[in-house]
């Protein structure tokens, strides 16, 4: 073996990219639960993209400085931080991890079986505990079976909508092959880079969902895709980012030889909610509103009881004749106040969404 070959560097199973932003209350659990992952120094790059933060969190990252490697940039948002570490990331296969998340132990090595069984497999996703900072409630989501996930057909498309959840930030891992194929991140995507990226990487490969919760998903009150306060900034942010990624997704998946009616399938309830949050903050008129309604209704259901068919058209009416702005703060309300136990009588409707979803908790026993 000539004295060149003897010195090159093997390359990592997987590499970890981290992506953080003032995290300093959460990034050391993240990154113990990286390092716990029972994977060699050999096994596993660990990849830190530090978007500007200006608290604490570049302090804590010192501390790992021997085992990780760390990246600071201007603040950008989610797409410019996988943008600079995906190039940097020489693993067979790449994990990724929100700042403020933590993963399960195992849950690596449970990704790892999943690519091994079938090398065909691009995209790998699973279920997840979202954990409530403020209330201290817990919920387990994971898919109702291991199953197999691509986009060749508008059914394909209508159930990746249905299963996106799960092949979001901390929760996917794709093939570095098939990233490459996928091509830079749309930069106006600060939020939603992973949709992008996630949706683009299945229809370039096929996905496999493992039905386990690997990974622990924090709601709290910094997070910048969550507005359980109503927080209008964030709301107006969201719509516009949705705007950005439906107009982007439906630029770049035919060109993956994806039919229209499969891109439609995908984009189709991006466009829609994009919308409805521009209602919330007051732009539009009530028949937009409807409009939306009923689309998400028909998104969102494969059957309804005629009794909750009569409670969705009450629904309509009122999205119909009230403001849109006050329109979607009596929903917000409804929903608040759990207000839907009084409407038992309607019925159930069957859902679109492949998902178990059990409360307790389940996180603490990790």
């Amino acid at each position: 073996m000539s004295k060149a070959a003897d010195t090159t560097v093997a390359r990592p199973l997987v590499t970890a990219i981290i992506d953080t932003f003032n995290h300093e209350a959460f990034i050391e659990r993240a990154l113990t639960s990286v390092l716990t992952q029972g994977l060699s120094e050999r096994e596993l790059e660990i990849l830190v993209v530090d978007d500007g933060s200006t608290d604490r969190t570049p302090e804590i990252l010192q501390q790992f400085s021997n085992r990780v490697r760390v990246v600071r940039k201007q603040n950008g948002g989610q797409a410019s931080a996988f943008n600079i570490a995906i190039p940097l990331a020489r693993g067979e296969i790449v994990a990724f991890l929100d700042g403020d998340d933590w993963w399960s132990e195992r849950k690596l090595i449970r990704v790892i079986e999943a690519f091994q069984r079938d090398l065909t497999t691009g995209v790998v996703g699973h279920g997840f505990y979202e954990i409530d900072e403020v209330s201290g409630r817990s919920l387990a989501i994971v898919p109702d079976s291991q199953r197999q996930v691509s986009l060749r057909t508008p059914t394909d498309g209508i159930n990746f909508r249905s299963l996106m959840s799960f092949f979001g930030t901390s929760r996917v891992a794709i093939r570095k092959r098939v990233l490459d194929l996928v091509g830079p991140i749309p930069p106006a995507l600060v939020i939603e880079a992973d949709e992008y990226m996630s949706t683009v990487a299945v229809a370039r490969s096929n996905a496999v969902l493992i039905p386990e919760a690997l990974t622990f998903y924090r709601l709290h009150t910094g997070n910048s895709y969550q507005f359980q306060d109503g927080d209008v900034r964030k709301i107006r942010i969201k719509s516009m980012v949705l705007n950005e990624l439906s107009g982007a997704l439906r630029r770049e998946l035919p060109c993956n030889q994806l039919e229209d009616s499969v891109v439609t399938a995908v984009v189709k309830p991006i466009e829609v909610e994009a919308t409805r949050l521009k209602l919330m903050c007051g732009g539009g008129m009530s028949w937009d509103a409807f409009k939306v309604e009923r689309a998400s209704i028909r998104l969102a259901y494969k059957h309804m009881p005629w009794k909750y068919r009569l409670f969705k058209g009450f629904v309509l009416a009122l999205a119909l004749i009230l403001p849109p702005r006050l329109f979607y703060k009596l929903q917000q309300y409804y929903g608040k106040m759990n207000l839907r136990r009084f409407r038992r009588f309607t019925g159930e409707p069957v859902s679109r969404e492949f998902l178990k979803a059990a409360e307790g908790n389940t996180y603490a026993k990790q």
